[in-house]
C-alpha cells in the first residue's frame, strides 16, 4: 500500500515545501510553486547478497568511445563527435526557433534506425515537416505517443540507434497522479529513459521547452541527470541560429554550432566572420571589428555604436546582444580615463548578425565604436580590435590571440590592434601589422581618425 500527499515544488529550481509560498526561498523567483503529489510508499529493504562486479581500471580492457555520426559538421562539433550511445542529450530553446527542424535534419542523415517519438504532433505532421525538409529516409520510425510505458516497449522491441522524444513535457508515467509536464513527471521520466539508454546502449534526444527567462522548464536536477545540455538560441528576426554547449560529459562546453534557417530547413554557417561582415558599410562612424572566441574557432563581427544627446534628464543606455551591467562599466571607464562626456549622451550599442557575445575580449572595440560615434569620426579602415579593459583603463591580454591574428588574416584586414602584453606571445608570421596597446586612450587615437 502507498499513501499520497500534497507538497509544493518550486518550477525554476525544485525547492521543496509543505505550503504555497508567493516566493520562492532559493531562487527568489515569484509565483512558481506547484502542487504536486508525492507518493511515499512503505516497503521492507532487501538484503542484497549477490556478489557485486568490481571493475579495476588500471587492468581491465580499455574500451574505444563509440560516437553515432549525424553527419551535420556543427552538431557533431558541439556534441564533441557525435553523439555517444548510452547518453541521453537535452535541447532546449524557444518556441519555433528550429529544434525539431534541427533533429528531424540529424534523424535523416543518422546511419542506423530513429525512433522519432512525438507527443506534440501527428504522424502526419511529422510527415509533412519531413517533406518540406526534403528528408527521405527509410530508418526513422515515428510514434505518436505519450505513455512512457508504451515509448520504452517500443524500443525494447525495435531496437533502435538512436531515440528522439519531442518534448520530454508531454511525456507522463502512468503511475504518476501528477499532470503531465509537472516537475516530478519531467524528472521520473527523463530517469526512466536514461536507464532505458544505458541498458539498450542507443542514443537518446530529448527537446526541452523553457521557461519565460530562456532556462529549459523544469528544476536544475534534470540537467544534472542527462549528460550532455545543448540550447538552441537566435533573434526571432534573424536568420541565424546558435547551438551552444552547457553541459556536455564527452566533449567541449565552450563550443557553439551556428546555422541559418532557410525555407528548406537549416543550413550550416561554413565561415561566420565573412557573414557577419558582409553588410558592413566601411564609411560610417561608430562600426568597429573585433575577433571573439566562440568555442574552439574565432568570429570575426561588427560592434556597432550610436551617441546622440539626450533631450531628457536621464540618458537611455541599450544594448543589444551585450551585457547591460558591462556597457555601464564601460561607459564609466570611457568617461573617467579617456575624458568622454557620456553622462548626457544616449548610448545604443549592437552586436550586428544577432549575436550574444559575454567575451570580454570585445571590451575595447566597443569602446573604440563609443568613441567614433561620439566624435562623429570613422574608424580605420582595415582593422580588427582586441582587448580586455580595465577599471583604470588599462588593455588586458587576452587568449587565443594567433587564432584571432590569423582569422583577420584570411579576411583580408591589414591592421589589428591587440594588448601589448600580448605581443610577447605572437607566434604567427604574417604581413598584417600588429599594434599593441596600453591603455584605452592611446587605442581610441591610433583607430579613431
Amino acid at each position: 500500500m502507498s499513501r499520497h500527499k500534497i507538497k509544493y515544488i518550486c518550477s525554476n529550481c525544485g525547492h521543496e515545501s509543505l505550503k504555497w509560498l508567493g516566493k520562492c526561498p532559493s531562487c527568489e523567483s515569484w509565483n512558481t510553486f506547484t502542487e504536486e503529489f508525492i507518493e511515499e510508499k512503505k516497503s521492507s529493504r532487501k538484503k542484497i547478497n549477490v556478489e557485486p562486479r568490481l571493475t579495476n581500471l588500471a587492468s581491465g580492457s580499455r574500451l574505444e568511445e563509440t560516437r553515432i555520426k549525424t553527419n551535420i559538421e556543427e552538431l557533431d562539433r558541439v556534441l564533441g563527435g557525435g553523439l555517444v550511445t548510452g547518453s541521453v542529450v537535452l535541447i532546449g530553446g524557444d518556441p519555433g526557433i528550429g529544434k525539431s527542424t534541427l533533429v528531424m535534419q540529424a534523424a535523416s542523415k543518422i546511419d542506423g534506425t530513429v525512433l522519432y517519438v512525438t507527443g506534440e504532433e501527428s504522424a502526419n505532421q511529422i510527415n509533412m515537416r519531413a517533406q518540406r525538409l526534403n528528408v527521405k529516409s527509410d530508418n526513422i520510425f515515428v510514434l505518436t505517443e505519450t505513455d512512457l510505458d508504451y515509448i520504452i516497449n517500443a524500443i525494447e522491441k525495435n531496437d533502435p540507434k538512436v531515440v528522439i522524444v519531442d518534448s520530454i513535457q508531454t511525456t507522463y508515467r502512468p503511475d504518476l497522479e501528477n499532470t503531465p509536464g509537472t516537475i516530478t513527471q519531467i524528472r521520473e521520466c527523463t530517469v526512466e529513459l536514461m536507464q532505458t539508454a544505458k541498458k539498450r546502449n542507443c542514443a537518446v534526444i530529448l527537446i526541452g521547452h523553457v521557461t519565460k527567462d530562456g532556462m529549459i522548464a523544469g528544476p536544475k536536477v534534470l540537467e544534472h541527470i542527462v549528460d550532455t545540455v545543448l540550447q538552441f538560441e537566435g533573434e526571432r528576426s534573424y536568420s541565424y541560429r546558435i547551438l551552444r554547449s552547457q553541459k556536455n560529459r564527452f566533449g567541449s562546453t565552450n563550443e557553439i554550432g551556428i546555422f541559418e534557417m532557410h525555407d528548406d530547413g537549416l543550413q550550416e554557417v561554413k565561415n561566420p566572420s565573412q557573414i557577419f561582415l558582409s553588410e558592413r558599410d566601411k564609411e560610417v562612424t561608430g562600426s568597429v571589428v573585433t575577433s571573439s572566441i566562440e568555442g574552439s574557432r574565432p568570429i570575426l563581427l561588427e560592434v556597432q555604436a550610436l551617441v546622440t544627446p539626450s533631450a531628457y534628464g536621464n540618458p537611455q543606455r541599450v544594448a543589444t546582444g551585450f551585457d547591460y551591467r558591462r556597457l555601464s562599466i564601460l561607459l564609466a571607464v570611457l568617461e573617467k580615463r579617456a575624458g568622454l562626456r557620456l553622462s548626457a549622451q544616449n548610448v545604443f550599442v549592437n552586436m550586428a548578425g544577432g549575436l550574444r557575445i559575454d567575451e570580454p575580449a570585445v571590451d575595447l572595440a566597443l569602446c573604440c565604436a563609443i568613441a567614433s560615434s561620439y566624435s562623429d569620426r570613422a574608424a580605420k579602415k582595415n582593422t580588427v580590435v582586441i582587448g580586455e579593459v580595465g577599471l583604470s583603463g588599462e588593455v588586458r591580454s587576452v587568449g587565443h590571440i594567433d587564432k584571432r591574428i590569423q582569422e583577420a588574416v584570411k579576411l583580408g584586414f591589414q591592421r589589428i590592434i591587440i594588448p601589448r602584453n600580448n605581443l610577447k606571445s605572437v607566434k604567427l608570421k604574417s604581413s598584417i601589422d600588429i599594434i599593441g596597446a596600453d591603455d584605452i586612450k592611446s587605442a581610441i587615437e591610433t583607430i579613431v581618425t
